[in-house]
This record gives C-alpha cells, sequence and structure tokens, in this order.
C-alpha cells in the first residue's frame, strides 16, 4: 500500500489551489489528513472568509476518512439517516461535515491513504479542486 507523503500532501494543496485560482473561486482554505484522520497539511488563502472555514475544511476531510466514503455520498446518507449522521457530528466532537468537498486519496489498488477537505467556494467547486490535486500527484481521487 502506498503511503501519503508530505510532498504528496504539499502537490495536493498546491494543484487545488491552482484549480480555485485558474476558475476564479473565492479563497480556499484546504486540509490532506492521512489515512488515521491527522492532518498532514493544510493551507488557507488571503482574503475575505468566514472565521469556520479551517474547521469545514477540516471537517470534510475528516468525514471521508472517517467513513471511508466521499461527503458527496455522506451528504445523501445525512437525508436517508439524519439520525445517525447527528451522532456521527457528536461522536467527533463536531468535526464530521457530510457536504461535497471532503474527496478520498486512493493508492492504485484502491485502498484509502487520506482525504482532502477544501472550504471556500461552493460545495461542487470545492470537490473539483480537491480531485484537481489529487489527481495531480498521481493519485486516484474518490468522489462518489
Amino acid at each position: 500500500m502506498t503511503r501519503l507523503t508530505l510532498e504528496h500532501a504539499s502537490t495536493i494543496l498546491e494543484a487545488a489551489l491552482a484549480k480555485g485560482r485558474a476558475d476564479d473561486m473565492n479563497p480556499l482554505t484546504i486540509a490532506v489528513l492521512d489515512d488515521g484522520g491527522n492532518l498532514k497539511a493544510f493551507k488557507r488563502e488571503d482574503g475575505p472568509g468566514a472565521a469556520l472555514r479551517p474547521q469545514v475544511a477540516i471537517g470534510k476531510a475528516f468525514a471521508a476518512v472517517g467513513m471511508g466514503r466521499p461527503t458527496r455520498a455522506l451528504g445523501l446518507m445525512a437525508q436517508e439517516r439524519p439520525h445517525f449522521v447527528n451522532a456521527l457530528a457528536v461522536a467527533s466532537d463536531g468535526r464530521f461535515i457530510p457536504v461535497p468537498g471532503g474527496v478520498l486519496i486512493r493508492d492504485g489498488d484502491g485502498e484509502v491513504i487520506g482525504s482532502v477537505g477544501v472550504s471556500g467556494d461552493t460545495s461542487d467547486n470545492d470537490a473539483a479542486c480537491a480531485v484537481a490535486g489529487i489527481e495531480a500527484c498521481g493519485l486516484v481521487a474518490d468522489d462518489g
């Protein structure tokens, strides 16, 4: 199994930010977590933004890696099983944000090696930036 390296995480951050700038998105905040849910790398762009943006980016990434599903799928689960998803939010000390923008990082064998959470623009744009970052380092993005 491939391990998520700091080099991978740095490439993900830079490529995701570049996608945001190329598409004229709002300032982004990006968190990269390893397969254990530990913060590997983090960047927050300059400019106006919500005070909770770092927590949202980390929460999206944590939800994805914690459940082994991208947050796009977890959002659908939240509609079907709201009590369970609320319990997950409590169990994770509020670090469970089940909206698009939390994307799993898979290696070439399909194993989950981490996740990326992006916050700052629309949820779909956040997810697109995460995917661009993951693909830039030759890993597989799973956005559901």
